[in-house]
This record gives C-alpha cells, sequence and structure tokens, in this order.
C-alpha cells in the first residue's frame, strides 16, 4: 500500500477509530446484564458472575492478540491492519446483536478482544506521525478519546436500549465501525514506510516474546513494569466502583452513570487540552511525577471520602493524573526504533490485558471483606487503599528510569 505523508485526516481518524472502539465497547455497559439474562434465564447476581467472566475474556484475549496484532502492524503497515480491525468489529458487533445464545455471545467477546487490539496499531501510527514536540500532546488525543467515549457510550446504550431493547446498541456499535472503516479506506494514509518495516516473526509476536525484545530498551522495560502495576491498580474503578458508590451512598444506577460520565469528561479534558501545555513547558519526566502523585493521593481520597460530594472533587483534582499516561508513553515511544513501535504498543496493551485480568479478580474480593457482616473493619474503600499502595510501587519503578533516560526533551 503506497505510503504519503499523513494530513490532517490522519490524526482525526486514529481519535475517530478510539473514540468509536470506546463507544462501541461503552454501548453495550447498560444492556449487557439484561441480555445474558435473557440468554441464560439466570437472576442478576448469576449473570454478573457470567458478565465477569466476559470482561475476562475479553482482557485475555487482548493479552494474547496485541502483541501479533502490533508485529502486523510492524510488517504490512498500519492501515490495513487498522481496517482489518474496523471490518472484524462491524461483523462481531452484529454477531453479538443476533446471538441465541450465551454461548455465541461468548465467542463474540473472544473476538471482540482480538480485534480490540487495534488500540495497539492506532498508538503505533501515533508515534510515526509524532515528533518529540507534539507527541505527549498526540497521545494525549488518544486518551481524550478514551474520556469522550467513556461519557457517550453508556449514555447511549441505555437510551437505545430502554427504547429499542437491549440489541438495539450492538447494531448501533456495528453501524458506527462499519462507517468509520469506509471513511479511513477512503481517507486514511499509510504512515509506515516500507523502509522502516521489519519480518514478522512469531517468537517476537507474543506477549513474552515482546517483552524480551523490550528488554533491549532498559528505560521502556522499567516504565513498563511501572506501568503494569499502575494499571493493575487503576483495575479497581471498573471492578468496584459501582459496588462501592451503591453501597457507600446509596447511589442509584442513574447517579453512577453520572460519576463515570464525570470521570470521562475530566479525563477528556486533562489528556486532550492540558496535556500539550503541560508536556512541553515541564517536560515528560516532571509530569509524570506529578501525575503519578496526584493519582496516589486521589485513591486515597476515594478510599476515605464520607460525603458523595466529596467524590466529585476527588474526580476533579485526580484528573489531573491523566497527564501521566501521555507522558509515559511519549518518552516510551521515543525510546523504541521506528520499526518497532507496534511491537511497543503490542507489549503495553497486553500488560493492559494483564491488568484487567488480575485486578477484576483482587479489588472486588478486598471490597467484599471491607463491607461483609463479618469484617472486623468496616472499610467500603479499602480496594481504592490498596490500589493506592500499588500506585506508589508503580510511582517508584517508573522514576527509577529516569536516571537511564539520557534524552530528555528541552524543558527538561
Amino acid at each position: 500500500m503506497p505510503v504519503r505523508q499523513p494530513g490532517k485526516h490522519a490524526m482525526m481518524f486514529i481519535f475517530i477509530t478510539v473514540l468509536i472502539d470506546m463507544i462501541g465497547f461503552g454501548l453495550i455497559i447498560p444492556v449487557m446484564p439484561d441480555l445474558i439474562k435473557g440468554l441464560t434465564g439466570q437472576d442478576a447476581p448469576n449473570a454478573a458472575v457470567m458478565g465477569g467472566w466476559l470482561m475476562t475474556l475479553y482482557a485475555g484475549m487482548q493479552f494474547v492478540f496485541a502483541p501479533i496484532v502490533g508485529g502486523l502492524s510492524d510488517r504490512f503497515g498500519r492501515k490495513p491492519i487498522l481496517l482489518i480491525a474496523l471490518a472484524g468489529f462491524t461483523l462481531d458487533y452484529l454477531i453479538m446483536g443476533f446471538s441465541g445464545s450465551f454461548l455465541v455471545l461468548f465467542i463474540g467477546r473472544a473476538i471482540s478482544g482480538i480485534f480490540g487490539a487495534s488500540y495497539t496499531t492506532a498508538s503505533a501510527y501515533i508515534a510515526d506521525i509524532s515528533n518529540d514536540e507534539n507527541r505527549a500532546a498526540n497521545f494525549g488525543m488518544i486518551g481524550a478519546a478514551f474520556g469522550l467515549g467513556f461519557i457517550l457510550g453508556p449514555v447511549a446504550g441505555g437510551i437505545l436500549g430502554e427504547t429499542f431493547g437491549p440489541r438495539a446498541p450492538f447494531f448501533a456499535a456495528a453501524a458506527l465501525a462499519g462507517l468509520n472503516f469506509i471513511y479511513g479506506f477512503i481517507v486514511l494514509p499509510e504512515s509506515l514506510p516500507v523502509e522502516n518495516r521489519r519480518k514478522f516473526e512469531l517468537r517476537r509476536a507474543n506477549p513474552f516474546g515482546a517483552l524480551m525484545q523490550i528488554r533491549k530498551h532498559p528505560v521502556v522495560y522499567v516504565l513498563l513494569s511501572g506501568l503494569f502495576v499502575i494499571m493493575l491498580a487503576h483495575s479497581v474503578f471498573p471492578s468496584t466502583w459501582s459496588y462501592f458508590g451503591e453501597f457507600r451512598f446509596g447511589w442509584s444506577k442513574q447517579e453512577i452513570g453520572f460519576s463515570l460520565g464525570a470521570v470521562g469528561l475530566m479525563t477528556a479534558l486533562v489528556q486532550g487540552g492540558l496535556t500539550r501545555v503541560a508536556v512541553p513547558k515541564f517536560g515528560e519526566w516532571r509530569v509524570i511525577m506529578f501525575a503519578l502523585s496526584v493519582t496516589v493521593l486521589a485513591y486515597v481520597g476515594y478510599g476515605l471520602v464520607t460525603q458523595a460530594w466529596m467524590v466529585y472533587l476527588v474526580i476533579i483534582i485526580g484528573a489531573l493524573g491523566g497527564l501521566g499516561q501521555p507522558a509515559l508513553q511519549a518518552v516510551m515511544t521515543r525510546r523504541v526504533s521506528a520499526d518497532a513501535q507496534g511491537e511497543l504498543q503490542g507489549a503495553i496493551t497486553s500488560l493492559q490485558g494483564l491488568s484487567m485480568m488480575i485486578g477484576p479478580q483482587i479489588m472486588p474480593r478486598v471490597f467484599q471483606f471491607f463491607t461483609s457482616e463479618n469484617t472486623p473493619l468496616e472499610l467500603p474503600g479499602a480496594a481504592f487503599l490498596l490500589a493506592a499502595g500499588l500506585g506508589s510501587i508503580g510511582l517508584v519503578v517508573a522514576l527509577s528510569a529516569r536516571r537511564q533516560d539520557k534524552v530528555r526533551s528541552p524543558a527538561q
């Protein structure tokens, strides 16, 4: 596929791709319980357990396939892999929308996890078209797309599900992915020149092989180690937030949705706007240190709040922690060669998938223990305090790589 200089459409396409991925993921959240109950005849508690297995399956598929997708994009270019993923998403959402059994839904989520690894290629595309001045800002735009998708998806899914039934959001997600496939096929240029491509090697295109290759870059390897612990801490949100809000403050589903919308809005504002100002002014490493410190303090805040309004105050302050991810990715992509960006992003996505396999098995159990009738200490926010401890470890590990990073941005 010919390579032409990426223009304004390239960044917009990647933004829309990630936004649609997140909207598609969020669209089905409000209706998944009803769909599972309808397919299995189970009550809500058992349906919730089955839904948990679907989450673990999705994350597991990302863990396995993200390095493969990243390696393929390093070999064949970013555009064909992104288009294949969008076509796969379109088909997959249709399969889940028409599913007549839980087995079909289970298979559909597995396929979603495979094509969800397209985030790997989108991030590699950003690395291709970025320079030292705009790299963190461009990665911040991906974070903004996540935030906006997290706002729009669940709200739209709830409205569609309430109005047209639990299958409607799946068809809406399929339509969005299909339209973006057409848009990308027409306007998206390839970002990886032929001379920067490398041979696809299966021994490197797996989670462990990719990490072994990354060991050649000590700064990146240490940062990935810290990032994994940070992502493990972050798993406290999807795994316990709803239960925490309901138990601690008596929140309704609508109030839980508003709180998640607030998180998404602040994430979009910080990563989409503040990142492009903060990183050039203060440098990547100062921003990383500040952002991760704020994140740890926010976890402590969530763990100790006593009134619902305090949660929103912590959300506003804690959103500044969103500066950390783009800055971390900026450092890592700067340290890796052009022909291994897909491999790097595959390793990151795999670690994210692994954290979402492990975290949801730990955080809810901590919450359950400290809210049960027999607990020696009732502490609904205990899982967030555990996240604060993990975040502190991640901060120390990540900052230990700073002295090895000899090439820093001018602000540092």
